[in-house]
């Protein structure tokens, strides 16, 4: 069997492939495996941001429930096993070697997959080996076009929509509601969070076309926060008062209403869970390098936002910690992709912060350390240069007192980077 090393190494070079969009390839990978996906059900979650944390919360609490639950999202901060778990443990070793193998076999030399093709199949191959009662979907770009669209979910979600990917999706939000609203299936619900007006006729339009009962957040299923007692979810049939969510920021209560909602609708088309398991599930529910809070004194806190809707994520918390801790400095590491809306991003972020270091996460795709300071204008000459996230870090701790916080942010890969330095790990090649 091919080592795991080599595995890895086959894998890494699929990315020379591209992104190739369409279901053509991966729809004939599948049937060639004999349709793994068709023996266990599905929730299909899609979005610009949020739909990370909105699927780990939902297997959380399907796995608080008692089901053997699949789980896959992309992409992975440090080990590319963390894609694939199961019950959150992370895929073996030898699974990847084997699967490789088996879906090298079935794919032979016609199809030319993708790097995410392939690794969606690996997937949802593992998850039928598995026995997994339920497997959660992360859609990986998009929707329409996207491999994972190949499944037959019970419930479909897109928690929200925003500019991002815009060479691949459109240069509209209209444009990128249309490919991500291809994951709605016929007489499937779905479900979708907060959306701009434009988002939400687009979508709207789609869902009634092809039948799919459509559930609103603020419309047919709400949150409410309460400082004191903790968050209220009031669905179409369930309502829970009293919710803790282990998954700091306002933005995730959002996210734990979209996943109630889809697991509510679930439950309605044969996959009960308990209110015992709603509590337990959001409560203990973890989800690395979303407001991740890695070390303390100073406070180490590391999200992977990289668009100008995720920074507003990041910038209420910043704003709340000020408001908590109004002696407290925040020191910013800051490294981007250079394809992203880098102006837009650092316009949020900067009025928050005292100190600003700009790094570069060690990918061709990553903007320099030079052209971040360009897009900061005018306080770009106040930024510190560290080009390795290394040293970036040494810096940013250099300029911290034990009450300051240090906040690294603008990429999942800078995010990565930094857990693998604080680890004392090697970082996985393959992120994308």
């Amino acid at each position: 069997m091919m080592s795991y090393p080599a595995s890895i190494e086959f894998l890494y070079g699929l990315q020379r492939r591209g992104i190739k969009l369409g279901l053509e390839t991966i729809e004939a990978m599948l049937a060639r495996l004999g349709r793994p996906h068709d023996r266990y059900p599905t929730l299909h979650i899609g979005g610009t941001n949020g739909k990370g944390s909105t699927a780990a919360m939902a297997a959380a609490v399907l796995q608080a429930a008692g089901y053997r639950v699949g789980l896959y999202t992309s992409p992975h901060l440090v080990d590319f096993r963390e894609r694939i778990r199961v019950n959150g443990d992370l895929i073996p070793e030898d699974c990847i070697s084997e699967l490789t193998e088996r879906v090298q076999d079935a794919t032979g030399s016609a199809l030319q997959p993708t790097f995410f093709e392939f690794t969606t199949a690996q997937a949802l191959q593992y998850f039928a080996d598995s026995e997994v009662d339920v497997a959660v979907i992360e859609v990986g770009m998009g929707g329409r076009y996207d491999a994972t669209t190949a499944v037959a979910p019970l419930v479909s979600a897109i928690t929200n929509v925003a500019l991002d990917h815009e060479e691949y999706l459109g240069q509209t939000v209209e444009a990128i509601a249309f490919e991500k609203a291809g994951i709605i299936k016929r007489g499937v619900p779905v479900v979708v969070g907060r959306l701009c007006p434009e988002a939400a006729g687009v979508i709207g339009r789609i869902a009634a076309e092809r039948k799919a009962p459509l559930f609103r957040l603020h419309e047919e299923f709400r949150v409410d926060a309460d400082p004191l007692e903790g968050f209220r979810y009031e669905g179409v049939r369930e309502s829970h008062a009293g919710l803790s969510c282990a998954l700091p920021g306002a933005h995730q209560l959002d996210n734990a209403a979209c996943a109630l909602a889809m697991l509510e609708l679930a439950a309605a088309r044969g996959l009960p869970h308990s209110e015992d398991s709603v509590r337990r599930g959001l409560s203990t529910v973890s989800w690395e390098g979303r407001l991740e809070i890695a070390e303390r004194h100073p406070l180490l806190a590391l999200d992977g936002a990289h668009n100008p809707a995720a920074a507003e994520a990041v910038a209420a918390y910043l704003a709340g910690r000020r408001r908590l801790h109004p002696d407290s400095r925040i020191i910013a590491v800051i490294g981007m992709m250079g394809d992203k809306d880098r102006e837009g991003f650092l316009r949020i972020i900067l009025p928050l912060v005292d100190e600003v270091v700009l790094t570069r996460a060690q990918t061709a795709r990553a903007a320099s350390v030079q052209e971040l300071r360009a897009s900061m204008g005018e306080r770009g000459h106040s930024a510190y240069l560290a080009p390795l996230p290394a040293d970036a870090l040494s810096r940013a701790r250099r300029l911290a007192s034990s009450e300051d916080m240090i906040c690294v942010t603008g990429s999942l890969m800078l995010v990565g980077e930094v857990k693998a330095l604080l680890r004392g790990c090697v970082l996985s090649p393959l992120r994308g």
